[in-house]
């Protein structure tokens, strides 16, 4: 510990020989003075231990070393375990580590860490005992803590009980200053649930399971939800920029371009050690910060490698929420366990020239592995004669369970399918003189033994987009002969469907082309949530804008060519919607969002809806439109034998479907007659009152209670008198003579 300068008064100076008065010590104060903000940094408190006698405390400390010093490097000397009037220890002890940001790493992992059965550690900074000691936040008496009264909170998931019992799905528009949360109804004006005005600064964002609806501020985000749409949490991280979920929604990443600045009175919520940080990782349920993290260092690429991107999100979270894993470009992947966020076996997954990766969506049970495991990908590129290299790798035990070596590659994406039954690997592949380009496609087998590769390679274009179908076997791309990169002009595409062949066993065929449209503007794939039906379209081009609905299971007659592949493909239907920027399935699969953002243009802002086959149902222009977004549903409850049996027994539940639809038409038919009736009705009954009133009027005025009587008389006598003196005219022909006259020619 470093001597303060009282120690030093004490060791140094005798009161009796010195006035204190007249020595200037202010040269040792400002020299040996700790700050404590600078010299108990590298101390930590650990409570929750045994009480031990003085001949027991030896064998706690080594007992309890093994914990410290997976985190850090400390001593038994370094240990202080203070002892009570009764002889046994006081079940705390003071810890020094080597570094501060040992202290740091310890208060994090060690926290609510169980030392046995009966003991959990609880670890906390010296700093912030001191801290809260002077703010006057710890008192000295004890007080017993205080119970709130339980009260019922609101049904976060509540909105999947539709009142009107149709099933529908909500959608939030964000207009001007507005944003509004919506029920979609179709053909008919939305109905809403609750609008809002400055209820963002930035944007707004659906948790994955749509239970949370995400506000941006400069103070920081909140989650909002329940009916009454109260706040649920609040996450102070100043000037965020970005939002990320788990899968889960356990856990939330927030992004800031500037660092984090703790001031000198403290932060409602983080730390002094999260001081110049970027990104913070929260727990969503206790609203606490897990950990916080700076920005990489993006400025030196190595030599010979690609220069690395900021990437988001730069945190990448495992299917079951366990995982959380960040890129160092070129070098590693360091994968953190959570809650505790402690790095992986304490190591970084060393990686040379790793330039990306990404975690299957979903568990997967691959054949012959019974322990449980997560899959991760990533890929290198080509370092000097080395080969590029894909790889499949299981987690927690970092095993490499299938690797791919790749030549004269220029770049790759991962793409994953929804369920992890597949892995695509679209390589960019250049020629020796690197003037051309072309795609294949590596596709890993990820749940048949040993990851088997299949290679599709009869792609001589370069391949701009790649999309599984969800829950499928089948994908479609965008391919083109130009030069990719952003142009004036949209280039033109080609859009391909490749399907597996059909097998009599239960394995997936070989993949095999299924239909290629020539002559397209296309650039983006959307697929229902559901497979079977996707919109191929032209975004952000004010040249082109086209909408194509594609059913990849159409029950008409199916062609020759397509008899042994599992797909029959029909275009049913062609929209047009002009300065279209962003396109949205809902989760149903039902209806399809596009909408033009005036944060990409400010051309016909809007959003329209169609249904699944391409119908137009409505079509709102709406001044300063900024975002249209579904709200996600949670994966459903029933088994596959439930789902299974659904979709046997389907055509009895359609004739209820269709019978409530015709039922609510005929309704809607009805109401409006109704509402004419009653405007009719309304119209006689206002009639009878000014007659009457008119009545009234002319019997004050003297004049006869009917208005047209007089001119009823008057034109009776006028017909009486034409009748009298009418003037009747004959007019006789009598012929004198006839003369007949023949005339030659």
């Amino acid at each position: 510990m470093a001597p303060t300068f009282e120690h030093l008064r004490e060791a140094d100076l005798d009161d009796d020989d010195y006035n204190e008065d007249e020595i200037d010590v202010s040269d040792l104060r400002e020299r040996f003075e700790v700050q404590l903000e600078h010299g108990y940094d590298t101390f930590v408190v650990i409570d929750g231990l045994p009480k031990v006698t003085e001949d027991q405390k030896p064998k706690l400390v080594k007992f309890l070393l093994r914990k410290l010093n997976t985190v850090g490097t400390t001593r038994e000397d370094l240990i202080y375990m203070p002892m009570g009037e009764d002889g046994k220890s006081l079940s705390f002890a003071f810890v020094e580590y080597s570094s501060a940001a040992e202290a740091a790493a310890a208060t994090r992992q060690l926290d609510m860490v169980p030392l046995d059965k009966k003991h959990t550690l609880r670890v906390n900074k010296m700093t912030d005992i001191e801290r809260y000691g002077r703010e006057g936040r710890i008192d000295e008496t004890y007080q017993p803590p205080k119970i709130d009264e339980f009260t019922q909170k609101e049904h976060l998931k509540w909105w999947l009980k539709d009142p009107s019992g149709r099933g529908r799905d909500q959608f939030v528009l964000f207009r001007g200053d507005n944003v509004g949360v919506f029920w979609n109804n179709e053909k008919d004006q939305p109905e809403g649930v609750v609008e809002r005005p400055h209820w963002t600064e930035t944007f707004v964002q659906w948790s994955p399971k749509g239970t949370y609806l995400t506000s941006v501020h400069a103070q920081g985000v909140q989650l909002w939800g329940g009916q009454s749409w109260s706040r649920q949490a609040r996450f102070a991280h100043p000037y965020v920029n970005m939002v990320a979920f788990s899968p889960g929604e356990k856990y939330m990443v927030t992004w800031s371009n500037r660092p984090i600045s703790i001031p000198d009175e403290g932060h409602p919520a983080l730390s002094i050690d999260d001081d110049g940080k970027n990104y913070v990782i929260w727990e969503i349920t206790t609203g606490t910060p897990l950990r916080s993290f700076a920005n990489l260092d993006l400025a030196k690429p190595e030599e010979g490698r690609p220069p690395p991107k900021l990437q988001w999100p730069a945190f990448k979270w495992s299917a079951d929420d366990k995982y959380v894993a960040r890129l160092n470009p070129g070098q590693s992947i360091s994968v953190y366990e959570l809650p505790r966020m402690n790095l992986l076996d304490k190591t970084t997954v060393k990686i040379d020239g790793v330039v990306d990766f990404d975690w299957a969506p979903a568990t997967v049970q691959r054949d012959g592995v019974k322990e449980y495991e997560q899959l991760i990908c990533f890929w290198t590129p080509e370092i000097g004669s080395n080969p590029a290299k894909v790889g499949l790798m299981s987690i927690p035990s970092k095993e490499i369970v299938r690797s791919l070596n790749l030549f004269s590659v220029s770049d790759a994406k991962l793409h994953w399918q929804s369920e992890a039954a597949y892995l695509c690997v679209k390589v960019d592949r250049h020629s020796k003189s690197k003037k051309s380009q072309a795609t294949t496609l590596e596709i890993f087998r990820v749940k048949e033994k040993g990851v088997p590769v299949e290679v599709v390679d009869t792609i001589k274009d370069t391949v701009i987009n790649f999309a599984w179908e969800p829950r499928g076997a089948r994908f479609a791309i965008i391919s083109t002969t130009e030069p990719v990169g952003p142009t004036a002009v949209a280039p033109k595409t080609a859009v391909s469907f490749f399907c597996p062949e059909k097998t009599k066993g239960t394995t997936t065929g070989n993949f095999k082309h299924l239909r290629t449209l020539d002559k397209k503007n296309s650039n983006a794939i959307y697929w229902a949530p559901r497979g079977r039906f996707v919109v191929i379209a032209t975004v952000h081009n004010q040249q082109s804008s086209d909408l194509d609905f594609f059913d990849l299971d159409f029950e008409g007659e199916k062609p020759e060519s397509d008899k042994d592949l599992t797909a029959n493909l029909q275009l049913m239907n062609t929209a047009d919607h002009y300065g279209v920027t962003d396109v949205e399935w809902d989760p149903s699969g039902r209806f399809v969002a596009t909408w033009a953002s005036v944060w990409k243009h400010t051309m016909e802002n809007g959003y329209h809806i169609y249904d699944f086959r391409g119908e137009a149902l409505r079509e709102e222009p709406v001044d300063k439109f900024k975002q249209f977004s579904w709200r996600p549903r949670p994966a459903t409850l029933l088994t596959k034998e439930e789902q299974k049996q659904i979709r046997k027994n389907l055509r009895e539940y359609s004739r209820t479907f269709d019978q409530e639809d015709a039922d609510r038409g005929a309704s809607a038919d009805l109401a409006v007659v109704e509402a004419r009736r009653h405007l009719l009705n309304e119209w006689y009954e206002w009639r009878e009152n000014m007659e009457a009133e008119l009545a009234e009027e002319r019997e004050r005025a003297g004049l006869p209670k009917d208005p047209h009587t007089h001119l009823l008389e008057a034109k009776t006598k006028t017909l009486q008198v034409a009748d009298q003196e009418q003037v009747v005219e004959e007019i006789v022909e009598d012929v004198l003579e006839e003369t007949e006259e023949v005339v030659v020619g």
